[in-house]
């Protein structure tokens, strides 16, 4: 895909979208159920990722907050999604060092806010460590739960 992540006068301006952004939107309007794969990078997600989240489920499209309270409209319910992560840090590393902070951001941020639920998560951890046959294993998981 190609655009910028940046927005560059935050919310304050809509910032035209490029086509692959247009398209995406077009196909989260469609999607059902929303398949994320990504690695973990510094206890979070890599920032273009977050970029293309940041551009692309922005107010109007993922939710619409209310003029006269503090609540919003969740304009993408009726969506599912299923998140898998991968890393080189053990499960307990992730967990206690950062508080799962991807989820914090991918799961309850961002696709819950957005009215995307259940959001299921698989995680593939100690990837460095792994040979093939064990991620060969990990391939049919995914083909299983995606499928």
């Amino acid at each position: 895909m190609h655009f910028d992540p940046i927005l560059w006068q935050g919310y304050k301006t809509v910032q035209e979208l490029e086509p692959d952004l247009k398209q995406a939107q077009a196909n989260i309007t469609w999607c059902e159920h929303w398949v994320i794969f990504y690695p973990i990078w510094w206890g979070s997600v890599p920032a273009l990722f977050k970029g293309f989240l940041d551009r692309t489920l922005y107010s109007g499209f993922a939710y619409k907050y209310h003029r006269t309270d503090p609540l919003w409209d969740k304009l993408l319910k009726g969506r599912s999604a299923h998140l898998f992560t991968t890393c080189d840090a053990p499960w307990w590393w992730i967990y206690f060092a950062y508080r799962n902070s991807d989820l914090n951001t991918v799961k309850r941020a961002v696709l819950q806010f957005c009215g995307i639920s259940p959001v299921k998560v698989t995680r593939f951890f100690r990837v460095r460590w792994t040979d093939e046959k064990e991620r060969q294993g990990w391939m049919e998981k995914v083909k299983q739960l995606v499928v």
